[in-house]
């Protein structure tokens, strides 16, 4: 749970703006996003397997043009 101090002359605007910087600073909403639905293990380390051989494939063809 993020919590956000609250001035007395602070407009809501600001604090809104302080509220979702912290959210992305702390990767909240991935976190839910990622707890929506339950992957299983391999498939997860599937899916991490396939996203690490394009980024070498990306690399491979950045290098070579």
């Amino acid at each position: 749970m993020l919590i956000i101090k609250r001035g007395e002359k602070d407009s809501i605007d600001k604090i809104l703006k302080q509220y979702k910087r912290k959210c992305r600073e702390t990767d909240l909403l991935k976190d839910i996003r990622s707890r929506k639905e339950f992957i299983k293990p391999s498939a997860a380390k599937r899916k991490q397997k396939l996203k690490a051989i394009y980024q070498q494939e990306l690399d491979r063809k950045s290098k070579n043009c």
